[in-house]
């Protein structure tokens, strides 16, 4: 786990709940994939569902293309803050979006033939078009993330594919990863190869999708890198993109919360001002524990503790911890790597506040880069 001494110095001054992205930690990342595009020939972009931390944009726009949006909200703030490609898909356009969506996307990616012969006059005259496929192989650890699960609304699957109505189809996209390493990207892609091999010839580019968990401490950049610079040397004309997510955002920050109250029934209990539910809502969906700084399991240390939620839902809890010595009401509690998929996710549920935005530089400042307060939850009832 990535952890910087800076934070420690700032917690003070940390008004609660707040996430923290620390510059430094994303640089870090950012110079990885940077140094995998250098290396492989390949683009890679933000997905913005992943990670749309707008205060740090600028700096991920300093090492990345672009960004991949889901439909039109994404799509304008990759404009507003990134201000290069744009690469916009969804399962379905709304009629009433999709002329902004086309003046916004530099590639768009249709989700079947329907939708690409219903929209292809307009979207030719804006954007490079192509397809979503399902090649219908992933290792996804969880079936909510799994694209390519049985049922599939995701893509186009081999038997469903019409090559006569390709014309105008520049490209191929495909996403079947959730958080994965290199041996479950080279089965989707043998898979992939398999059953569109056949088409790429006539691409001018491919996207490979996200979930590929790059910034991991295990994950096998070498082997990334030269898988992806065998398939560019057997298809020269094609433009290869990655999309990851997570990986941008990995470990490059946290979400500060306060200790409440304290109470007892048959256990210690401490409520938070922050909420699993409402915060961090990934760890009772995938379901996962979140690391909390300085806290091991149960029976690791002498003092244990259930974290919970500052909300009415009776699940909103993140786990029993365990501490060196007591917690006392005001103390800081500190999840680690709660920068991905939670800001893009959290809710104001039970009318709970939204965690501020705060931004950690490399120089050891601290600024809260957003505020949230009543009116965040007032414009969404």
């Amino acid at each position: 786990m990535q952890t910087s001494p800076l934070l420690e110095n700032i917690l003070n001054d940390v008004a609660t709940p707040c996430y923290i992205c620390e510059e430094a930690l994303l640089e870090k990342n950012l110079q990885l994939l940077e140094h995998i595009q250098q290396k492989s020939g390949v683009k890679i972009l933000l997905a913005l569902k992943g990670f749309a931390f707008t205060p740090l944009m600028n700096l991920v726009g300093k090492y990345l293309v672009g960004c991949t949006a889901s439909g039109l909200h994404e799509a304008k703030l990759a404009k507003e803050f990134m201000g290069k490609q744009i690469h916009t898909y969804s399962p379905a356009f709304k009629d009433d979006e999709i002329d902004e969506v086309l003046d916004l996307s530099d590639y768009i990616v249709f989700n079947s033939f329907t939708q690409w012969k219903k929209f292809k006059q307009k979207a030719l005259k804006h954007s490079s078009c192509g397809l979503r496929v399902n090649p219908e192989t992933s290792a996804s650890p969880v079936d909510l993330y799994n694209p390519c699960a049985p049922f599939s609304r995701l893509g186009i699957v081999e038997k469903n594919f019409l090559h006569h109505e390709l014309d105008g189809i520049e490209g191929l996209h495909f996403h079947a990863l959730c958080e994965q390493n290199l041996d479950a990207l080279k089965d989707v892609l043998k898979s992939f190869e398999e059953k569109f091999g056949k088409y790429l010839k006539q691409m001018k580019w491919v996207n490979f999708g996200g979930g590929h968990h790059i910034t991991r401490e295990d994950y096998d950049v070498l082997g990334l890198i030269e898988l992806l610079s065998d398939f560019k040397s057997r298809y020269k004309n094609l433009t290869v993109f990655l999309e990851p997510g997570e990986a941008i955002g990995w470990q490059t920050g946290t979400l500060v919360s306060t200790v409440l109250d304290i109470v007892d029934n048959g256990m210690q209990i401490a409520i938070l001002d922050t909420s699993a539910e409402a915060h961090m809502p990934d760890t009772l969906a995938m379901p996962y524990r979140a690391e909390v700084r300085n806290a091991g399991k149960s029976g690791e240390k002498p003092y244990l503790y259930r974290l919970t939620g500052n909300t009415c839902l009776a699940g909103d809890i993140m786990g029993d911890y365990s501490f060196s010595k007591p917690l006392k009401v005001g103390d800081k509690i500190i999840f680690e790597d709660m920068i991905h998929y939670t800001i893009v996710k959290n809710t104001t549920f039970n009318g709970i506040k939204l965690p501020n935005l705060g931004v950690l530089q490399k120089d050891g400042r601290f600024i809260v880069a957003r505020e949230f307060g009543y009116e965040e939850y007032r414009r969404r009832n």
